[in-house]
């Protein structure tokens, strides 16, 4: 197959297969020829490795992954663009799609059938509207996976990849820091797509952690917390908690104080093991 980062390529594989852009799907092919080698490179995809793909697109990532890594397993929601992958990917014989969404699939089967013990990475272009539905359904599966590589919107990774406690910090990001360690690699301009998104991009990679940074009673309910917090950023953390969690105020406050944190503190400032620290207390009370 000819260059799949050449817009003259592109236009005629698409035009062959009567194929048009989904505006509903957030599709934007990446036409930078040198996005996606850089991925596959620091994402980590090598020899002995198995790749999980989000969407494929045309099968850029997916081939630049297919030369590295051992297999490449890639879950793609538009049936339109599997005849596509035919022809882009015909050159190789250790890629499989599997037409699907990522959200409903079961994803610990996927894995035991197609990888075995081999080790696993994840590798995506996530169109922006289901960044986090995705990364959170990633890492809350508990999969048994070395880490979580995915193109986001440059104002994403930024929470994504922020310190717990930080200004840039929200509730994704305590989930994201929960489960995993978060960098951002690159950035990547809007012109590196066809069409071109409104927004500029980020590449980070999640390396998953293998003991969680803190311990608490109910995981659920820490979660269920941090949300609570961070919905009323304006706000102190109490009225958030104590509005999502259906507490009565004073209750949380005397949690708060009993965190050894002062009655009045914002989410954003907390860090990971205060959220800790006043999530056990709070499950005391509740």
């Amino acid at each position: 197959m000819g260059n799949l980062s050449d817009i003259g390529v592109i236009k005629s594989v698409l035009q062959r297969h009567g194929f048009t852009f989904s505006k509903a799907l957030g599709q934007n092919f990446i036409v930078n020829p040198s996005v996606c080698p850089r991925i596959a490179e620091e994402g980590g995809a090598r020899e002995g490795v198995g790749v999980l793909e989000v969407g494929a697109g045309i099968g850029v990532l997916t081939a630049e992954l297919a030369k590295r890594a051992d297999k490449v397993v890639c879950v793609e929601l538009d049936t339109r663009l599997l005849p596509v992958l035919d022809e882009t990917l015909a050159d190789y014989d250790n890629i499989k799609i599997i037409n699907g969404d990522i959200l409903k699939v079961d994803l610990h089967k996927i894995l035991e059938e197609e990888f075995g013990d081999m080790p696993v990475i994840v590798c995506a272009n996530l169109p922006y509207y289901i960044t986090s539905p995705v990364i959170m359904r990633l890492l809350e599966s508990r999969l048994n996976i070395e880490s979580v590589t995915v193109m986001v919107q440059k104002e994403a990774a930024v929470r994504l990849c922020a310190d717990v406690g930080s200004r840039d910090s929200g509730a994704v990001t305590v989930a994201v820091n929960f489960y995993s360690e978060a960098q951002k690699l690159f950035d990547v301009s809007r012109g590196s797509f066809m069409p071109a998104p409104n927004v500029d991009s980020a590449v980070i990679r999640l390396d998953i952690r293998k003991e969680v940074p803190v311990e608490v009673t109910d995981e659920k309910f820490f979660f269920a917390m941090v949300r609570s917090a961070f919905s009323q950023r304006r706000k102190t953390a109490s009225n958030g908690i104590s509005s999502g969690l259906g507490m009565p105020k004073q209750t949380v406050i005397e949690a708060i104080e009993n965190a050894g944190l002062p009655s009045t503190v914002r989410a954003e400032s907390l860090t990971m093991e205060e959220l800790g620290m006043l999530c056990e207390e709070l499950y005391k009370l509740r």
